[in-house]
């Protein structure tokens, strides 16, 4: 079971990449001071920790109720995470949308996709698949995924000193390589969901 464990844990610190999410945070809250980074931060995680402890623990239920395949569930994420890539090159995101006034951004887009990614709700319901693992090793992953959000709030209660370091200019610049590489990723998403990477190779 520690066997299992620690694969996990290296697969949802993939998945959930802490240091990109910091890079990420970095960018997206370079304008607030350092109190509004806190609450923002504390909240992307909670929020993030929702979704993914209810992917684990209803998650499979719900896409088996529905007929949905987790193939089909990552090509989505793959999309979204395409478009908001490309919100952030063209410099179109910001702390509000059109459609709502009231946004918060530790929701869209910190904690879902940022930190919930599509590849990390898929990984964990993969890890605690009822079909295969027992109870005792399902509550083992879900606390091995609230580990990995513990140290992904560290990491982003750190992300002032990124900001001071490299200011605003610095963001901007960041904000787009970030979304360069989200676009890189959503396409990676994509092809695994469709098989493409297996003709490729």
């Amino acid at each position: 079971m520690i066997e299992k464990l620690i694969q996990d844990a290296l697969i949802i610190w993939a998945t959930i990449d802490p240091i990109g999410t910091t890079a990420l945070f970095a960018a997206m809250t370079a304008h607030q001071t350092d109190a509004e980074r806190k609450r923002t931060a504390i909240k992307t995680i909670l929020y993030a920790g929702a979704v993914l402890l209810g992917s684990i623990f209803i998650g499979q239920i719900i896409l088996n109720a529905m007929g949905i395949r987790l193939a089909s569930l990552q090509l989505a994420g793959g999309v979204i995470l395409f478009l908001f890539g490309l919100q952030m090159i063209f410099g179109t995101t910001s702390g509000q949308s059109q459609g709502e006034p009231e946004h918060d951004i530790a929701v869209f887009p910190l904690a879902i996709p940022a930190t919930a990614t599509p590849g990390a709700i898929l990984a964990v319901i993969l890890l605690t698949d009822n079909h295969v693992h027992p109870i005792a090793v399902q509550i083992g992953t879900a606390l091995t995924t609230v580990a990995v959000l513990g140290i992904t709030l560290l990491m982003l209660r750190l992300s002032s000193k990124i900001i001071a370091f490299i200011g605003i200019g610095g963001a901007s610049i960041l904000t787009r390589v970030m979304g360069m590489i989200l676009a890189a990723l959503s396409v990676e998403l994509t092809m695994n969901a469709l098989g493409i990477e297996r003709w490729i190779n």
